[in-house]
């Protein structure tokens, strides 16, 4: 792999994380479903492990987008959690995380939820500090990273009309 500056140039490849848990009762709604809170608490999980494995640096949780709610996992159901790492930037990166679902008697699974993170990457005082760039190396990298790169400037539009909106009100 390649070097840019003192950081190694890495695949999206080196991040992949499965995370596999049961859905128990203590984790369902009473209808018998994973709470939404739930699934969003694990996707979170799964991204920051995958973002450890890209930087190997602390993270912070920075925007959360896409994510949707598909069809719901029923107790006893496996949720099983598919992140990598989709685009860098300076110290930001996004990872997508993809939730399925697979009933243990059968193995039938689904795509129950799916969504798009940015963290930053700290140092121990919570400043931000240089990501490892990544090396898009197949067509899917390609379209994924262009994506990104799509959500992140429409993100950071929001955020720029959000605080012209709250600078003109206060």
């Amino acid at each position: 792999m390649s070097t840019t500056g003192n950081l190694p140039t890495k695949s999206p490849s080196d991040s992949v994380t499965e995370m596999v848990q049961v859905v128990l009762p203590n984790d369902a709604n009473p209808l018998g479903f994973i709470l939404g809170g739930t699934v969003m608490h694990l996707i979170d999980i799964a991204g920051v492990i995958a973002g450890h494995r890209h930087t190997r640096s602390l993270l912070v949780t920075a925007a959360v987008d896409g994510l949707e709610f598909l069809h719901p996992i029923k107790v006893g159901d496996l949720i099983i959690l598919q992140a990598r790492v989709t685009c860098t930037f300076q110290t930001s990166f996004e990872v997508s995380v993809e939730v399925l679902s697979e009933e243990i008697l059968t193995g039938a699974q689904r795509v129950t939820s799916r969504a798009f993170l940015t963290f930053v990457a700290v140092d121990a005082d919570g400043r931000p500090v240089p990501v490892p760039p990544l090396l898009a190396e197949t067509a899917k990298d390609k379209r994924l990273m262009k994506e990104a790169h799509r959500r992140r400037k429409a993100r950071l539009e929001t955020k720029l009309q959000r605080r012209n909106e709250f600078d003109t009100r206060h």
